[in-house]
């Protein structure tokens, strides 16, 4: 996927920097035993994921024309085989 620019766009790496911060902070208060913190941090990780659509709808994510789809040769054999 590297060779493709998946998900190198800001609006993919502030979505899931939000998400991943309100997974932490979730978890954290997963561990204290508080359910309004926990449900705080859910909250958070949905706004990951809220922003990164406002941010891709901005013109900050990668447009869908930005690379064909792979295609597989009908001709590849599986690893392994040997002719």
């Amino acid at each position: 996927m590297a060779g493709s620019s998946h998900g190198h766009t800001p609006a993919a790496w502030t979505g899931v920097t939000i998400a991943f911060i309100g997974f932490a902070v979730a978890g954290a208060f997963m561990v204290m035993a508080e359910p309004i913190g926990f449900w705080a941090g859910m909250v958070i990780v949905l706004l990951g994921g809220v922003v990164g659509a406002a941010m891709r709808a901005a013109g900050l994510g990668q447009p869908k024309e930005a690379h064909p789809v792979h295609q597989v040769s009908a001709t590849a054999e599986p690893a392994g085989v040997e002719g």
